[in-house]
């Protein structure tokens, strides 16, 4: 039935917009409009230096105001339609169509909304890497790895992995992907951190409980032009690439090392068999490195986290498989019981509110 259909729709909906209001109220958007629309209707306003920018500010949030608006509102008064509407067909159709308009509305609007900045919408570099505990954190980091590969299947991104050394018993010591896709780091960036997991380990034939951690660094990939690099500061190294890949990957030093002197940061990638192309991709993420590296002095907001070891009390996100299911993440206080979903893959609405709390505290 017509009515059943467009009902469930409108409430499968209410997610969405309970999202969307609360990061709207958080970001102080609706404050940030008024003060700007003030300032553009003062007399001597078209004699200030700056009046160009504060315009052009004014018309991105008056845009994402008149969207935010235009699925409130819609979303109550098409409520209000399908119950004054309930047994008229002909009218129940006109109604569809538009809630078919609020659907798209809303998907495009969420994205935007959330994901601002200039970078969000780039490419990413996601890295991986086990903390101390051996066999156990290095499975942990191969979960994590898994997990990230699903969600970005989930998201339609394409993935490569970069470089991934392989644990001693079993797992993964370190990884490195490149995500592609639209705003694939803006949905990435608030997994930058440590990761908990507690669970009975299966190495362990006592069957205790093991609590292991896991480090994941996430970059926006950068334009050549941002960065520019001394030669001089590069120290770069070929080696036999290791695991899987052919013979051929064995047989010739294609992968590449790149260490960059005054930083102590090093990249290193072994994904194509040509070491010029190994090379030119390692390039990029040390790029990136640096320019997140170059962000986060300038902020200082986000040099913590760097700078934490991967051990119990910092970690951004446990995940409890014994003696309970549970995955929490302490900045937001999210909450699901439901782990193995997580792990593979169904991220989203951990992302979601971490950009919702991203919002409430700048």
């Amino acid at each position: 039935m017509l009515f059943d259909d467009i009902s469930e729709q409108l409430k499968s909906l209410q997610p969405d917009l309970q999202t969307i209001i609360s990061y709207w109220n958080a970001s102080g958007l609706e404050k940030t409009f008024h003060s700007l629309q003030s300032q553009s209707e003062q007399e001597n306003f078209w004699q200030q230096p700056d009046q160009t920018a504060i315009l052009k500010e004014l018309q991105r949030v008056k845009h994402l105001r008149e969207q935010y608006l235009f699925i409130t509102e819609n979303m109550k008064s098409l409520g209000e339609l399908v119950s004054l509407f309930k047994d008229d067909e002909s009218e129940l159709k006109r109604v569809a169509s538009e809630v078919y308009t609020l659907k798209n509305a809303v998907h495009s609007f969420k994205i935007e909304l959330m994901l601002k900045n200039p970078e969000d919408a780039s490419n990413a570099f996601l890295s991986i890497n086990s903390g101390a505990g051996g066999t156990e954190s290095q499975d942990w980091a191969e979960m994590l790895l898994r997990m990230y590969v699903r969600f970005c299947e989930r998201e339609r991104f394409t993935v490569t992995v970069l470089d991934s050394q392989m644990g001693e018993g079993a797992g993964i010591k370190s990884a490195t992907l490149f995500i592609k896709g639209k705003n694939a780091y803006g949905l990435l960036k608030g997994e930058h951190g440590i990761h908990r997991l507690v669970r009975i380990s299966p190495f362990d034939a006592a069957k205790r409980r093991h609590t292991s951690f896991a480090g994941v660094s996430v970059t926006p990939e950068v334009p050549d032009v941002e960065i520019t690099i001394n030669p001089a500061d590069l120290r770069i190294d070929t080696y036999r690439a290791g695991g899987a890949g052919g013979q051929h990957v064995n047989k010739t030093e294609s992968a590449v090392r790149i260490t960059h002197i005054p930083s102590g940061i090093v990249v290193q990638c072994q994904n194509d068999r040509s070491q010029g192309a190994n090379k030119e991709t390692a390039m990029k993420m040390l790029k990136s490195r640096l320019a997140q590296k170059a962000k986060e002095e300038k902020e200082a907001k986000m040099a913590a986290v760097e700078k934490k070891q991967i051990e119990w009390g910092s970690q951004i996100r446990s995940y409890v498989l014994h003696p309970y299911k549970l995955v929490k993440d302490h900045r937001t206080d999210f909450e699901s019981p439901q782990p193995d979903l997580i792990l593979d893959g169904e991220l989203i609405d951990f992302i979601e509110q971490y950009l919702i709390w991203q919002a409430g505290t700048k």
